[in-house]
């Protein structure tokens, strides 16, 4: 349960100063090379390594180094250690471990790779590996019982720093079940984040009676998933409802934040996230003052810090050289050539070769009737000419698997009105906005300029349809047939293959959107890979060689007079220039 750093007598007149650094939602941005677009990055945490060694030499033990997970998932270094060469201490584990990270805090990602993944990387980090509400399937909302965590992991870690006690609770968005299939969480539980804290502050309260409460959240500020057991991103609903919390660092929105929220008993409570990417850490210093041996002040300062004009930290570059090595030797192999080439972004406009030849290759992989897909990068670019094993990272960044699930019509063109409803405004005069775009979302890296997540922008391959934007919601979407000339029929019941997040309710629009219960999805389903979507998509382009990739032209905006000239206006405020 407990981690000591170093023990030591209460103080007496004394004041103590410390300083905690947080990172969170790395991704695999390890090293200062993207092994996607194969060149040097800004965000890492070697560069992050080299402020942290300024502020030990400063603060010497007298530093917490913490993480608020999602470590396993994003850059191809954590796919190659986590697939690839999975036999060797996963990587994750090493740089965490050569960090000398004092917490760690497991994100939703780090749960998407597998039981076989995170369990060995759970036995190889060496710091405590936190999760108060990842509780054993036979425990959920029990007491506060450490007995009752999933194997391996903490619900809290204690620090004893300069006489100083810290406990910290770690949390995870309990939004799980509504992205990943069941088989990769099988034997755990996600408890309600609010309900957690409380009895677990009162657990430390009563057991530990520490001078300073952390929280170490993977879970956004507020909003996400919302049922009535949960909410996905509850860390201001935390703050304000559990007092007991000195500052909650947390993540997982791909925001920054830095705000002071009050508890209900009057209480401010410092809530920080340095978004993603390693391109900032978030840290707060804290000023205790002790007289007679008893806590008489707290004083709490929070910074978001840039870390990307830190120099690279070379001896820790130099120690994973031979990793990096053999993680561009892996990108580097061709598997394919295409003839032109190929761009995210032109999926948000309408028909897209890029967002087309990923429906194409799920088509034909599964024999569905239907496929939904939607950009899962905001501005990927694949060039025509060699392709390689790098490349397939840019056209799936993610480890979903690929799921085919019986669809009624009417289920069908529901689940695209909620898509659409998310992806684009309703026109009521030529000048407006064709999409529904947010300026002030430039910045979260899952918005990128829009209202909503774009992951969750599907459109559909096997029908024909037109995208009315004059509609209101709900009323945009006209099918016109199957794409094969059939006539599509809302009775009738079409195989429709799709990724598993959006198989087990990610997103909504099978739910919300179609009108299909969560507990029937599973149901539904009549045909899933055994291994990630990427996988198979690499394994049909290694089979065809050479590939033409081109729009299908199966469905597109109207009123054309209309829904032409406004996206070319929303490409140029979203990407800076002329669409080509």
């Amino acid at each position: 349960m407990a981690m000591a750093l170093s023990i030591a007598a209460q103080p007496a007149n004394k004041t103590v100063k410390l300083k905690v650094i947080e990172t969170s939602d790395v991704h695999g941005h390890f090293f200062p090379w993207d092994f996607m677009n194969n060149k040097p990055i800004d965000g890492t945490l070697t560069r992050a390594n080299t402020y942290i060694q300024k502020q030990r030499e400063q603060y010497g033990e007298n530093l917490l180094l913490i993480d608020n997970g999602d470590i396993l998932q994003g850059q191809p270094c954590v796919y190659w250690s986590n697939y690839v060469m999975p036999e060797d201490e996963n990587l994750a584990a090493q740089v965490i471990n050569y960090m000398k990270y004092d917490a760690e805090t497991v994100g939703n990602h780090d749960i998407e790779p597998g039981h076989k993944v995170y369990d060995k990387w759970i036995r190889e980090v060496r710091c405590p590996l936190l999760g108060a509400n990842i509780v054993k399937e036979e425990r959920k909302n029990g007491k506060a019982s450490p007995e009752s965590i999933y194997t391996g992991l903490q619900p809290y870690s204690t620090h004893y720093i300069d006489g100083v006690k810290i406990c910290i609770i770690g949390l995870l968005t309990p939004a799980i079940p509504n992205w990943l299939n069941k088989s990769i969480w099988k034997g755990l539980e996600f408890e309600e984040m609010t309900s957690c804290a409380k009895k677990w502050v009162k657990y430390i309260h009563d057991t530990e009676q520490p001078d300073l409460i952390f929280g170490l959240f993977h879970s956004g500020l507020k909003g996400g998933i919302k049922t009535d057991e949960y909410e996905e991103d509850a860390t201001a609903a935390v703050a304000k409802e559990v007092p007991g919390f000195d500052i909650i660092f947390f993540g997982h929105d791909h925001q920054v934040h830095k705000e002071w929220i009050t508890n209900k008993k009057g209480k401010k409570v410092l809530c920080i996230d340095p978004s993603c990417y390693v391109k900032n850490v978030a840290e707060a210093e804290i000023e205790l003052t002790y007289k007679n041996g008893h806590l008489v002040k707290k004083d709490i300062k929070g910074e978001i810090v840039d870390v990307t004009n830190e120099a690279i930290d070379e001896q820790m570059l130099s120690h994973f050289q031979p990793k990096i090595d053999a993680v561009k030797e892996y990108v580097a192999k061709k598997i394919g050539r295409f003839e032109n080439p190929v761009y995210s972004r032109e999926g948000f406009f309408g028909n897209s070769a890029f967002t087309d030849l990923i429906h194409n290759l799920q088509l034909k992989i599964s024999g569905a009737d239907i496929s939904f897909n939607a950009p899962l990068a905001f501005n990927s670019v694949i060039q025509a000419g060699d392709v390689t094993q790098g490349d397939m990272f840019k056209l799936y960044r993610f480890e979903n698997l690929m799921f085919m699930l019986r669809l009624t019509g009417e289920e069908v063109h529901k689940h695209l009105e909620y898509s659409y409803d998310l992806w684009t405004n309703t026109m009521t005069k030529p000048e407006d906005h064709a999409l529904l775009l947010n300026e002030n979302s430039t910045e979260d890296q899952q918005r990128t300029g829009f209202v909503n997540y774009t992951f969750n922008f599907d459109s559909a391959c096997g029908i024909d349809y037109e995208v009315d934007l004059t509609k209101p919601n709900g009323q945009k979407v006209k099918i016109l047939r199957m794409s094969n000339g059939e006539p599509f029929d809302e009775k009738k019941m079409y195989k429709v293959v799709m990724n598993s997040y959006r198989a087990n309710g990610g997103g909504e629009l099978l739910t919300i959107g179609a009108g299909i219960p969560k507990e029937e999805l599973e149901s539904r389903v009549i045909w899933q890979t055994e291994m990630d979507q990427r996988h198979y998509l690499t394994e049909e382009i290694r089979k065809m060689g050479t590939v033409n990739p081109q729009p299908n032209h199966n469905w597109k905006f109207v009123p054309e007079d209309w829904a032409k000239p406004a996206l070319e206006r929303d490409y140029k405020l979203l990407f800076g220039k002329n669409r080509p």
